[in-house]
């Protein structure tokens, strides 16, 4: 780490961008706490830079043209933002990928019980958690409730000031002996990760009247009966706002910057690309955490078609064009790694590990031990990228995911190689991964929107 910080090399007028882009993006993780709140303000966030809904141009059978903005939104979880350049799609496509998935608690499909003069709802982790954080932790409700007569009903409960944050209870020291002597993997059980939503019962009511009471109070405020949780998506998360971090405000603490920090930069370098030569694409997914599977994760075919449509739609489809373009593209897997934490140095190996305020990380390859599960890049993409990135100043680092038998991870860069296309991770060192609250710096927040709009437009 013997290179200069970005707080020390940047300019003030870099400094000065970098402050409202950071807040912005606070205010962004703030209100984004599920997929479906990603993809939301997402769409809106491009329609007010000109993109239009490529499945309505589809169906008035328009062209496109080069200079063309164009979304499609899978189910409400996957979102694929298009710029068509002026090269033919025989150059390849630069392509940024994230996922807006995060690790959290869902709802299993019947949640609510009562006992012992309070109501629960069970729930089931998603992703990778250590179960441990979760406990004694203010927290919100978010998703949906799908209901049989086709509506959908938005549900967000404990953000507001005004709203009330439920729970999940832990042993009081006192009491917690045999805890203590329990590996930290096996402490909280999954089981017992129960959250408490109400105590009060309903009037006149012999049978689990605190169950029927809570049943009262969601059919009044989102229309919803027991039933329904059937066909809802539900997530519990912390509840409230990212924070500025630090004495000095220098970093961002909050729920799911693991990917959302990488999605939101990205589909701001996608949003202030100026016409560019080369087709730029972004791509946010879902399911990453869980393997990257079902209808909206990046195994799912959704990406491919997506190109295929606007081949399509610009008079120029066949199979041989899609795998040809798809084989000559170029990828940045926009996605987080682990910045080097000096309370925990054992896990990391120094000479290549990732510091804060040092920019955005490049990962030859992920996966753990040896490889397993990488998508490693070649050297000569490498080269591509120090090329472009040192021609703009734009800071970056080279390291690893911690030391090679301590463990590993993967991100979806696997699976966009698989078309033959180049592939490198690129993204944002955290602290606390994967814990209810992670922290990133700010001026790595703000390099790595250079570095992806950078790549959008010079390769």
């Amino acid at each position: 780490m013997a290179s200069k910080t970005l707080w020390e090399t940047y300019t003030e007028e870099q400094k000065q961008a970098m402050e409202p882009f950071c807040e912005e993006y606070r205010q962004f993780l703030s209100r984004c706490k599920t997929e479906r709140e990603c993809v939301t303000e997402m769409i809106e966030m491009a329609k007010a830079h000109g993109y239009r809904d490529l499945g309505e141009i589809m169906a008035r059978g328009e062209r496109l043209q080069p200079g063309d903005k164009v979304y499609a939104n899978n189910r409400g979880k996957m979102l694929a933002l298009a710029q068509i350049g002026t090269r033919p799609f025989s150059h390849g496509l630069n392509i940024l990928g994230a996922h807006i998935d995060s690790p959290r608690l869902d709802l299993k499909p019947n949640p609510l019980y009562e006992d012992s003069g309070l109501a629960l709802l069970k729930t089931h982790y998603y992703g990778g958690i250590k179960k441990y954080q979760w406990v004694t932790l203010p927290l919100a409700l978010h998703g949906v409730v799908a209901k049989k007569d086709g509506t959908v009903q938005k549900v967000v409960l404990g953000e507001d000031p005004s709203d009330p944050v439920v729970g999940i209870s832990d042993i009081l020291p006192h009491l917690g002996k045999d805890q203590a002597t329990k590996p930290l993997g096996e402490a909280i059980p999954a089981e017992s990760l129960n959250v408490c939503i109400g105590s009060i019962p309903l009037a006149d009511e012999k049978e689990e009247p605190i169950k029927k009471n809570v049943l009262r109070l969601l059919e009044e405020k989102y229309g919803m009966t027991e039933d329904d949780f059937h066909s809802a998506e539900i997530e519990v998360v912390p509840a409230g706002p990212a924070r500025h971090y630090g004495l000095d405000s220098s970093m961002l603490l909050g729920y799911g910057h693991d990917d959302r920090i990488c999605a939101y930069t990205s589909l701001k370098a996608q949003l202030d690309c100026p016409d560019a030569e080369t087709t730029a694409i972004t791509l946010v997914v879902d399911k990453e955490e869980i393997g990257s599977v079902g209808a909206t994760g990046m195994h799912s075919h959704y990406f491919e078609n997506f190109v295929a449509d606007i081949l399509d739609a610009m008079g120029q489809y066949s199979d041989l064009t899609l795998r040809r373009t798809l084989a000559a593209s170029r990828m940045l897997s926009s996605d987080v790694s682990v910045a080097f934490d000096p309370n925990f140095p054992e896990v990391c190996e120094r000479m290549n590990s990732q510091f804060f305020a040092h920019g955005p990380v490049l990962h030859k390859y992920t996966g753990s031990r040896g490889k397993s599960g990488s998508n490693d890049a070649t050297a000569e993409y490498i080269a591509s990228l120090r090329h472009i990135f040192d021609e703009d100043d734009v800071k970056y680092q080279m390291g690893e995911l911690g030391k090679v038998d301590q463990g590993g991870g993967g991100t979806i860069a696997y699976i966009l190689a698989a078309y033959a296309m180049d592939v490198i991770d690129v993204g944002i060192p955290l602290h606390s991964m994967h814990a209810p609250y992670e922290v990133a710096s700010k001026p790595d927040i703000y390099e790595t929107y250079r570095a992806y709009k950078v790549f959008l437009q010079k390769m």
